[in-house]
């Protein structure tokens, strides 16, 4: 047990999660909760699913992330402001000193957990993998960072299909991404035979036909089909419990600048379920929850001589990258001012590509490799 037995819940073990479970499991009684059995490492989930020596690549057992705290496989499904406590599926309540909700987002097919054990969600993978190495033609849908890594996947894992990326924008990786990247893209991709269609909204036909079509009723039918086209916040529990009111429009869960739900100074949101202004990108979640460690210190130590809370500030520009599997992609990094650096494939590939990050979440969580 932590010498501190003040009771801090995390309802979510995804990135920000973990990272703030590592950073208090020595100052506080730590519960992560969390439906899944095990961690998923969502920036392994494309590539597991088109390539079979990857399947159990994303998913990272909670067995060693905390020494003095627990990980509970359940599911919150009420949060009692006034008593302090989380209520689970099962009717178990939970108190706690800090509440944190790092419930992340809804990601769709390939990049989630299928399921709620590592069994079923490799069963899902392997099914994708099957799928792509036996179609005829397949189709992503969305040219964000997540539809350009999957179409190069799918091209790596059958170079005989026809592979088409259909994108509403006028550039790939318009939201993330820069010019330069969207441009490094499109021509890997069309390098590497795959059809890149921009300017292109696809919807789902009806009656008889072709099933998807273009907005010139072209049709985009493909024995394979993958929409990246967004996430969706992870907080239909949270108004289901009748704390709607937390929630933006958009289901997000509205923060101050210390990234405390507006109105509590005990409960915390972080990661993908809130409406901080920033890139949805792992990195972003790992520095919240970093940012929220110190802030639940200060909260902890208030009355003493502690630490004093910090607004968090959000980054205009983040680290990120793009693989084209392996060997290829294309690396955003913020420089001096306003500029940034765009790197290519070798830089890429020794920075993210050819590992994933697998090694540096496994040590996270902590598992030493021998």
């Amino acid at each position: 047990m932590a010498s501190n037995t003040r009771q801090v819940v995390i309802v979510g073990g995804g990135y920000a999660g973990v990272r703030l479970a590592r950073e208090l499991d020595t100052e506080a009684d730590v519960t992560l909760i969390d439906l899944k059995e095990a961690f998923f490492h969502r920036v392994a989930s494309l590539r597991a699913s088109a390539d079979e020596r990857w399947t159990h690549a994303p998913f990272i057992p909670y067995d060693s992330l905390l020494t003095h705290g627990r990980v509970v496989m359940n599911k919150a499904v009420r949060i009692e402001p006034d008593r302090c406590q989380v209520v689970l599926v099962t009717g178990h309540r939970v108190p706690y000193d800090v509440l944190v909700l790092a419930t992340g987002a809804d990601y769709q097919e390939p990049a989630r957990f299928t399921g709620k054990t590592v069994d079923e969600a490799a069963a899902a993978f392997r099914h994708h993998q099957r799928r792509a190495a036996t179609a005829r033609s397949m189709l992503v849908i969305g040219g964000g960072p997540s539809g350009v890594e999957l179409a190069a996947e799918l091209r790596r894992a059958n170079p005989r299909a026809a592979v088409t990326l259909a994108h509403s924008g006028r550039n790939l990786l318009s939201r993330n991404g820069t010019g330069r990247m969207g441009r490094r893209a499109l021509t890997w991709l069309e390098g590497n035979d795959v059809r890149v269609l921009l300017h292109t909204f696809v919807s789902s036909g009806g009656g008889v036909g072709p099933r998807l079509r273009d907005q010139a009723g072209g049709s985009l039918d493909a024995d394979v089909v993958f929409w990246t086209t967004g996430t969706t916040p992870n907080t239909l529990w949270l108004r289901l419990a009748g704390l709607g009111s937390w929630l933006d429009g958009s289901g997000r869960v509205m923060v101050d600048d210390h990234l405390r739900v507006r109105g509590r100074q005990d409960i915390f949101a972080i990661g993908d379920v809130n409406d901080v202004s920033e890139a949805k990108l792992s990195p972003s979640a790992v520095a919240q929850g970093e940012a929220t460690a110190h802030n639940i210190r200060a909260y902890l130590e208030q009355g003493t001589q502690g630490r004093m809370p910090r607004p968090y500030k959000p980054a205009p520009v983040r680290a990120f990258s793009v693989p084209f599997g392996s060997e290829g992609g294309t690396t955003l990094l913020p420089a001096l001012g306003r500029d940034v650096l765009v790197l290519g494939n070798r830089a890429t590939s020794r920075l993210k590509s050819k590992h994933l990050m697998v090694p540096m979440m496994r040590k996270l969580l902590g598992h030493t490799e021998r």
